[in-house]
């Protein structure tokens, strides 16, 4: 990056380190933060929005739905996040493959399981492999941000399922009573209170969606786990041009710090957020905005 980094072998000190930070290596490094953020930026609105179809599935009247809705919280909160990720990442790219070998290779006449291995036409695959690289990366990531919105979705389900049941009974009684149909006491009454129940649950998934991040490592994704042991692994003068001992103490206390600025950075808006719906709320944050004032 920097005109005198021509010659490693002449730097030392604060010049060797400033040229060693700035390397190809550690720019996808630093672009892997907004690759992170970016990950919860989509999962997260995506996530509530399984959550939510889940919960009001859960509550449904329509008994096949009912059942549907309790299945997909009970299945995907029963099974271990990482078993989840693994199998289900495998799962739907295989199912994606055999759908497009089913359309694109109808003269096939080879079986697609062949003992442990998944065979498909070439024009079948996703990617491609002449798909240039970014191609590559977008799908990986849409793999990730669909699995991690499935899962975390299960659990946001959950929370608002129990955010529903809690708002009192009587608002929706006196609501029917005014005239209003299901669907009426549902958008204006039911939703409307329950998010002061469910962002205490929603915080903390929220919390816990962070800390999930690094299982993109597991993914395949190059994220910032990925290069934090890439790069602080010990490295000789055979193999590159900024020798130096096992660094990987120090790029992931890097990344400790990182998580621990964004989730304070979190709980100070999630905060706010929970004292301005809990403003005129008969609840108990509502009750202290009330005293206080």
């Amino acid at each position: 990056m920097f005109s005198y980094c021509a010659d490693p072998s002449q730097l030392e000190g604060l010049t060797w380190l400033s040229c060693y930070l700035t390397t190809g290596k550690h720019m996808a490094f630093y672009w892997a933060v907004p690759l992170v953020l970016l990950l919860l930026a989509i999962t997260a609105p995506v996530a509530l929005g399984f959550g939510f179809a889940g919960a009001s599935a859960a509550r449904s009247q329509f008994a096949p739905l009912r059942w549907l809705g309790k299945t997909y919280i009970a299945l995907v909160r029963g099974v271990p996040d990482i078993a989840f990720f693994l199998f289900f990442v495998i799962a739907l790219d295989q199912g994606i493959e055999y759908l497009r070998h089913k359309v694109k290779c109808p003269d096939w006449d080879q079986p697609i399981r062949q003992g442990s291995d998944f065979v498909v036409c070439q024009v079948a695959k996703m990617p491609l492999g002449t798909d240039p690289q970014w191609v590559h990366e977008t799908y990986g990531f849409a793999i990730a941000v669909l699995t991690f919105s499935i899962v975390f979705g299960a659990f946001a389900a959950n929370v608002l399922f129990g955010a529903m049941r809690a708002v009192p009974h009587a608002q929706l009684e006196t609501a029917e009573a005014y005239g209003m149909n299901p669907r009426q006491i549902f958008r204006r009454v039911l939703v409307p209170q329950m998010w002061v129940y469910a962002l205490p649950g929603l915080g903390n998934l929220w919390m816990v969606l962070i800390k999930a991040t690094p299982l993109l490592f597991l993914l395949g994704i190059e994220d910032i786990v990925y290069w934090a042991r890439e790069l602080g692994g010990t490295k000789t003068p055979r193999f590159t041009d900024y020798p130096h001992p096992d660094w990987r103490m120090w790029y992931f206390l890097a990344l400790l710090v990182f998580y621990l600025i964004f989730t304070r950075f979190s709980e100070i808006v999630l905060d706010r957020l929970m004292r301005r719906l809990t403003r005129g709320q008969a609840t108990t944050g509502g009750e202290a905005q009330r005293k206080a004032a």
